[in-house]
């Protein structure tokens, strides 16, 4: 079975300043991967070349939906790495703040839908039948998330934590086979990041789906990954279990600290 993510040499340059050194990183179906390093280490740029927010000066980016052939997605447009199967959230969060959570998520599941302008201009039987349905999909969402109680609240008016639920919630409505989570768990509180920790957890274990985040809880970070990257000045400088990687001198000088217990 092919990677449903396997980064070749992945380089990226901004004006002579080489931000990412021929990366290679492989995630497989069902697998939950993390990508750690310093601030300013190049782990946002990797998920805006992967994603399509930036075209990548050198390498390649494949990417394989399980029981699927493999794709390069180099060149192709944000949205149109979205539909393949591809869905991240983002450091800081983005939602739209003057919808409510059921809006923030039905508009993410549009990209599953098949009704045109036409169509739901002239809000015909198939495009009602379709907004239905897109209605029930997100509420569901929205209550394994626990927001159902959210509905119809705006996303500006939610609390940090249950924004940081949406933005996941509205990244699932993609249907992706795999998810990008930029430091998911920045803001929360201890009791918040337990319970991302079962939610992500619980996700993968429910649909199968492969997880890569960026994430500074190392705490987070060494329970919930099977698989660890490291990067440091945009280099690859360790990868493994989390406890190879929490030995590693590398990483323990470049990140982690003499005093950190894995």
């Amino acid at each position: 079975m092919a990677p449903v993510l396997e980064v070749k040499g992945l380089s990226m340059e901004f004006g002579g300043l080489l931000a990412l050194d021929a990366i290679d990183l492989c995630i497989d179906a069902g697998e939950i991967v993390a990508l750690i390093g310093p601030n300013g280490a190049g782990k946002t740029t990797f998920f805006n070349c992967v994603t399509g927010i930036y075209r990548p000066t050198a390498g390649d980016i494949l990417i394989c939906r399980p029981g699927g052939e493999p794709e390069r997605i180099n060149s192709l447009k944000p949205n149109q790495i979205t539909a393949r199967g591809l869905a991240r959230t983002f450091q800081n969060v983005r939602l739209f703040p003057n919808m409510t959570a059921l809006e923030n998520v039905m508009v993410a599941r549009h990209c599953r839908t098949r009704t045109g302008i036409i169509g739901a201009v002239l809000k015909t039987r198939h495009a009602q039948a379709e907004e239905r349905e897109s209605v029930r999909f997100a509420y569901r969402l929205l209550k394994r998330f626990q927001l159902e109680g959210q509905v119809n609240t705006l996303a500006k008016e939610l609390a940090y934590g249950e924004q940081r639920r949406l933005e996941i919630a509205r990244a699932l409505a993609t249907d992706p086979f795999l998810l990008l989570l930029d430091e998911p768990a920045a803001g929360m509180n201890p009791k918040e990041t337990e319970e991302l920790d079962a939610l992500i957890k619980g996700l993968r274990d429910e649909t199968g789906i492969a997880i890569l985040l960026i994430e500074h809880d190392m705490k987070l970070v060494m329970s919930i990954s099977e698989r660890i990257y490291v990067v440091d000045y945009g280099e690859m400088i360790a990868q493994g279990r989390p406890s190879e990687v929490a030995a590693n001198e590398k990483v323990i000088k470049a990140y982690l600290g003499e005093s950190f217990d894995a």
